[in-house]
């Protein structure tokens, strides 16, 4: 190929490639530009979860997967408050994620393979570390997972619940009786009314639903676990800006908890001589840039929202009415599994 061939090729592979540079930053600034036109973000949550999305009698929402949405409303709009709440039952979440209905998922959602794989969506992070257990009336007398054998069992259909009870039984080579609803709410009345004396579902379900029981003091919590159910906010693969814009700001809470940085001592915190702080917080740098957001965006996370343990403590954490340890879901240097890229 003579010079000017080559030349000419070279002009067309940077035409192409500045095209599709254009399609890809046009595809991906899509959400963050609906979200700010609106002037608000449209998160879908559950139908109602105490402890991690669920209404209070006025209609305020509150929980661990609503500050998740509270605290991207605060990275992006800079106000927590600019939240609108869909509430999703499981069949619905998916579609209701890839047809634009939401801009973010953060509803008591399991990563797995095929979530992440085939449905066009993806997971910016961990914000719950869960597994499958099991709720049994104290009359029944089970105590442990072998005594499961020929129990009548609740569980909410659509979820990974169904799947897990499947592959434990079969695996173990226990019979169950499977009694199958399609809401939480539906489950949780199923098995109080004695359609089955035992309730499975994820941890964190099992305790918020406890919490609604008539008398939660007539049924126990079995401390074995079937699976790994890694809980967090998913977005639409197709675009990667605001992919990064969710798990950042996932991210950020949990770095602002390893560095001692909280709502009460943010301001005072931006004095800090430390750099990774100053960085954090906008002060000596502005890591908001390559996302489309502010220098200060993660300030307004933790002025406005907190940092992870704070949400966690207030939500599900050991003096609030689900009374969770922190178990795996402590940080990394605390003997737990949460762990964020640096900001740098």
């Amino acid at each position: 190929m003579g010079s000017k061939a080559v030349a000419s090729a070279g002009r067309l592979m940077m035409g192409v490639v500045a095209g599709l540079t254009l399609v890809a930053t046009a595809s991906q600034a899509s959400t963050l530009s609906d979200v700010r036109s609106k002037n608000y973000l449209d998160c879908g949550v559950s139908t109602g979860i105490p402890g991690f999305s669920n209404p209070d009698a006025e209609g305020r929402w509150s929980g661990l997967d609503v500050d998740v949405c509270r605290a991207v409303a605060a990275a992006v709009l800079g106000d927590a408050s600019k939240v609108r709440y869909t509430p999703l039952p499981p069949s619905d979440r998916f579609n209701a994620l890839s047809s634009g209905e939401v801009d973010m998922l953060s509803r008591n959602t399991t990563w797995t393979h095929a979530r992440d794989t085939t449905l066009g969506m993806i997971f910016a992070g961990i914000v719950f570390y869960d597994g499958q257990g099991f709720m049994v009336t104290q009359s029944s007398g089970i105590s442990g997972l072998p005594e499961l054998d020929g129990a009548a069992i609740c569980i909410q259909g659509g979820t990974t619940s169904e799947l897990n009870v499947a592959d434990y039984f079969r695996e173990t080579g226990m019979n169950y009786q499977p009694v199958v609803f399609a809401t939480s709410d539906q489950t949780l009345r199923g098995f109080e009314a004695g359609r089955c004396n035992v309730l499975t579902s994820d941890l964190s379900q099992l305790y918020a639903q406890r919490t609604r029981l008539k008398n939660p003091q007539a049924v126990t919590i079995l401390s074995e676990v079937i699976s790994k159910e890694p809980l967090g906010p998913a977005v639409r693969q197709d675009d990667m800006q605001w992919y990064n814009i969710v798990k950042w700001t996932v991210y950020a809470m949990v770095n602002a908890e390893e560095y001692g940085v909280n709502q009460s001592n943010v301001d005072a915190m931006r004095e800090s001589p430390k750099p990774v702080i100053q960085r954090m917080l906008g002060v000596n740098a502005d890591t908001g840039r390559a996302m489309g957001l502010s220098a200060d965006w993660a300030y307004q996370i933790i002025r406005q929202v907190g940092n992870y343990g704070e949400v966690f403590e207030r939500n599900v954490g050991v003096d609030s009415t689900l009374g969770f340890e922190r178990g795996l879901n402590q940080l990394w240097n605390k003997g737990g599994l949460l762990y964020a890229p640096p900001l740098r």
